[in-house]
């Protein structure tokens, strides 16, 4: 092979390779929106992932600093890891990514 035919496999490999990379699954762009979304609300102080709440806030018992920041991390990481879970589905091209994007969208405010 010649310098030109090796050039031209090695572009047209590559050109290949971008465009099958290029291509979105199912929820791709939902899910671009919502990352959007949530870059946007970071000025917000009412944005944010939340949990459930304690039984023990139920009985009006009053957090504490420290319980507040644990919940605020295991809020933080439940919505990091639905919304990973969103993405990796997307990448499959499996159309359960809705569904988990769903449930991060519940999880978190963005008003």
């Amino acid at each position: 092979m010649n310098r030109s035919t090796i050039a031209v496999t090695v572009a047209a490999a590559a050109l290949s390779f971008g465009l099958a990379s290029a291509q979105a699954g199912p929820c791709s762009s939902e899910i671009a929106q919502f990352q959007q979304a949530v870059r946007a609300s970071a000025g917000n102080p009412n944005a944010g992932p939340y949990g459930r709440q304690t039984v023990g806030a139920q009985l009006g018992e009053q957090p504490t600093p420290a319980s507040i920041r644990r919940a605020q991390r295991r809020a933080q990481a439940a919505f990091a890891a639905t919304l990973a879970h969103a993405k990796r589905l997307d990448a499959r091209g499996d159309e359960g990514c809705f569904q988990a994007l769903r449930m991060a969208r519940d999880m978190y405010n963005l008003n």
